[in-house]
């Protein structure tokens, strides 16, 4: 097991920080799920126009700062000064990683152009160990694993959560067919486009394979337990307080007291 999965029980994750009143992807939000006892932490990268890797999700920021443009077509001096929600600076993915050393960071690279930056900054960190990389893109994931090694976790790419996906439908019939899968995890939608991914038969077939579960983006109660029963190994949620009280009442959430090495430092 790699050991940004050592942990016992399900992995709850801090979908963008989580939402407890703070911007999305912000120091601020992020602060806030150390606070309520979070040890794995979601974010995005995006490379702004000279490089500088920054935690942020959208390809511009007009949404959800008080600034406009694409971030790959601006320089970092610009991009420092957009605020998230107005208030908010955007962080650099190098301090998050320094601000909370006791956290593990799952990393969804959005951009070609960040697979580098986001490789070396892991480097300049030593973070090994508490990275893992997804995202939407088979060819970032080969570039991300390329430049890495296997030292860096990922999740599996689209086109391999497909192939998981119809192992599990097809049982026997593909077992012990294709390459072997690249990443530790599949982190995966309850559905996509209507149609639904994680049923039983996928968790117990990716379990088989000696992957985890991760599904994202939960916020119901009810969704989540139905989830945890499946065997889900991970959940991301941005309602983080739903969360922790639901492996709460299960007896099963984690905040990383128990010596499995995520104890945070972090303010």
């Amino acid at each position: 097991m790699h050991p940004f999965l050592d942990q016992p029980g399900p992995i709850a994750f801090a979908h963008r920080g989580g939402d407890l009143g703070h911007p999305e992807n912000s120091l601020a939000a992020f602060e806030a799920a150390v606070a309520l006892g979070y040890r794995y932490l979601e974010t995005d990268v995006h490379a702004t126009a000279d490089g500088v890797l920054v935690a942020f999700h959208d390809s511009r920021l007009d949404r959800v700062t008080d600034r406009t443009g694409a971030v790959a077509d601006l320089p970092w001096s610009t991009v420092s000064r957009a605020r998230i929600g107005g208030t908010e600076p955007v962080p650099l993915l190098e301090d998050l990683l320094d601000a909370f050393p006791g956290a593990r960071f799952n990393i969804d690279v959005k951009a070609e152009r960040a697979v580098a930056p986001l490789v070396e900054a892991v480097r300049r960190t030593d973070a090994w160990d508490r990275v893992c990389v997804g995202g939407f893109s088979d060819s970032r994931l080969a570039a991300v694993r390329a430049a890495a090694g296997p030292r860096l976790a990922t999740s599996l790419g689209p086109r391999e959560v497909a192939r998981l996906r119809l192992r599990s439908l097809a049982g026997p019939l593909l077992r012990g067919s294709g390459a072997p899968f690249a990443g530790v995890c599949a982190q995966v939608p309850e559905r996509h486009r209507g149609v639904r991914v994680v049923d039983r038969a996928f968790v117990r077939e990716a379990h088989r394979l000696g992957l985890q579960v991760h599904v994202w983006t939960v916020d119901d109660p009810v969704r989540i337990g139905a989830l945890l029963d499946l065997g889900a190994d991970g959940i991301m949620a941005d309602r983080i307080d739903v969360l922790r009280d639901v492996l709460g009442e299960r007896g099963c959430w984690n905040d990383g007291s128990a010596g499995t090495g995520t104890e945070t430092g972090a303010p």
